[in-house]
């Protein structure tokens, strides 16, 4: 088979780890009508002011921003801090959480790379070896053999643990566990379940837990604001309540209903929660979501706590402990209101974040019942609990399947049947459903833009991505016709904007991009005509 995926040598797997090979543009994947005459810049190098205070990655991208250290000391110690992280990641003690994925998924490989072509980020870069999604998983098990395993060290140059550790070992893998969205598409591929997500994603809990190495923006700017301003985006309680005040007569002026968002209502049947990105940039997300549930009669409420109004967990993609302690905060908010559950926004990592993920790491008593909006909307719209005129939705229309919601949950009908009851040019990417691929801004790149990460993000980790649109879309594809991407996912949604900007796919295909609940207004009888603005963000 042309382009027959094989693993690296040892001399390829060395070099990829210690020397620089910076994305070619002339091997991504190649692009459909209209952008047969695309040409893709190379991504920028980074200054030699910050390479001098940064570590690159060996493609030349910089994700995890971690300080060049200050001497040779300073980098055997953190050598060292990796290996007592990482004999600490595979005892029972200090990783009960997610132990027993992890060694099956390390022990088990049989190398024959079948989930390499389904790699979105892999097949997109033109199969760029250092994305092949085993490519971390083996550089980590041959430090294990070497290190950890009797007589790893006796032997070193055999083929299972000649991996030598170094600084620039250890910044390559760190680096190269954020050039995955831990979608997940290769362990769903592999004939016996590996799941080199997870591998990558323990990989970087090692890096944070152990010597303080993150993405910033998941971390400093994530995680830590979240839990200490209220949002991750610094959202305050005040600040809230203006946008919520300035929500309200949005409304008003939109529609015509007088509609107030309720807050802190005890006893409510639902906790709605939405990611932060909505607040700031889709505030019509959150307007959408309050003229349906008030219409359809649903008992709901929203939260002014800190932290209770931002359903983002960031911890979920990078340290437990920081998963933990934002998923509890959401809890003890939601029983401190006495609501009867707690529904997750279009967010999809909220969505992991309080359900399968809790369950795995949340005690069941500490836990309040979580549903997916998904399923409550499909109950209102297919039940007909408010009143719909589907020819107000008479564009083409395509779902995007946010990754953690669709492959990771299994809810894919839902939102399907929403569709094609408002949308009667409704049409599915291929592929979809649990197959789809992922946005190219899964496991929070999509808020990452520092450095020249969100060039890499453009040009190879969105390239399939957006190779589904046009293709969705290829029988009307002038931009005299305006299309709409569903994209029930905040998340997804700020990789959306970036993707459809940077193919100035507006100007050149009349491609919008926005949520489900905006789709469901904008065929609501009770609502004025035009819910859906067709511009860019």
């Amino acid at each position: 088979m042309e382009n027959a995926p094989r693993p690296a040598s040892r001399e390829e797997l060395n070099r990829f780890l210690t020397e620089h090979e910076g994305v070619d543009p002339r091997r991504l994947v190649p692009l459909p009508f209209p952008y047969e005459d695309w040409e893709d810049a190379p991504i920028p190098e980074l200054s030699e002011d910050k390479r001098s205070r940064i570590e690159v990655g060996p493609d030349g991208v910089a994700a995890a921003q971690i300080k060049v250290p200050a001497d040779d000391e300073e980098r055997d110690r953190r050598v060292a801090a990796f290996l007592e992280g990482l004999a600490k990641l595979f005892t029972k003690e200090n990783n009960w959480t997610f132990l027993q994925p992890l060694m099956l998924s390390m022990e088990n490989c049989v190398k024959c790379q079948t989930c390499a072509e389904a790699c979105p980020i892999y097949t997109g870069s033109g199969r760029m070896e250092a994305y092949r999604p085993t490519f971390r998983a083996e550089v980590l098990r041959k430090i294990v053999n070497r290190y950890l395993k009797p007589g790893g060290r006796i032997l070193p140059g055999l083929r299972g643990n000649d991996v030598e550790l170094s600084w620039d070992v250890l910044v390559s893998l760190a680096e190269l566990s954020y050039r995955c969205t831990l979608c997940r598409r290769c362990a769903q591929t592999c004939p016996v379940g590996v799941d080199n997500a997870l591998i990558t994603r323990e990989i970087r809990k090692l890096f944070s837990q152990e010597l303080g190495i993150a993405m910033p923006e998941l971390h400093e700017t994530g995680t830590i604001k979240q839990l200490t301003v209220g949002s991750s985006t610094g959202l305050n309680p005040a600040g809230l309540a203006d946008i919520m005040e300035f929500a309200e007569e949005d409304i008003q002026e939109k529609t015509g209903l007088d509609i107030t968002m309720p807050f802190d209502v005890e006893g409510a049947e639902y906790l709605v929660m939405h990611n932060a990105g909505e607040f700031l940039s889709w505030p019509e997300n959150l307007q959408a979501f309050a003229i349906i549930l008030e219409l359809a009669g649903v008992s709901w409420t929203l939260s002014s706590e800190l932290v209770g109004y931002d359903s983002v967990n960031y911890g979920l993609f990078y340290d437990d402990v920081q998963y933990s302690r934002i998923a509890l905060k959401h809890y003890e908010v939601a029983r401190k209101l006495g609501v009867r559950k707690m529904m997750v926004g279009e967010c999809g990592h909220a969505h992991k974040a309080l359900m399968p993920i809790a369950d795995r790491l949340i005690p069941e008593q500490l836990r309040v019942r979580t549903e997916s909006c998904l399923v409550v909307l499909e109950d209102i719209v297919v039940n007909e609990k408010i009143l719909l005129d589907p020819s107000r939705n008479d564009f083409p229309v395509t779902l995007h399947d946010p990754c953690n919601i669709t492959r990771s949950m299994g809810i894919v009908e839902p939102q399907r049947k929403i569709l094609r009851k408002i949308a009667p040019r409704f049409r599915e990417m291929e592929p979809h459903g649990v197959h789809n691929y992922c946005c190219g801004g899964g496991s929070g790149f999509a808020i990452c833009q520092s450095m020249n990460f969100p060039d890499w993000r453009t040009r190879v980790s969105g390239r399939l991505k957006f190779r589904q649109i046009l293709e969705a879309f290829s029988d009307c594809i002038e931009p005299e016709t305006p299309k709409y991407v569903c994209a029930p996912c905040s998340n997804c949604k700020g990789q959306m904007r970036d993707l459809l900007n940077y193919y100035e796919a507006w100007d050149r295909c009349g491609i919008l991009y926005g949520g489900l609940v905006e789709l469901i207004v904008n065929a609501m009888v009770d609502v004025r005509e035009g819910f859906v603005e067709w511009e860019m963000h």
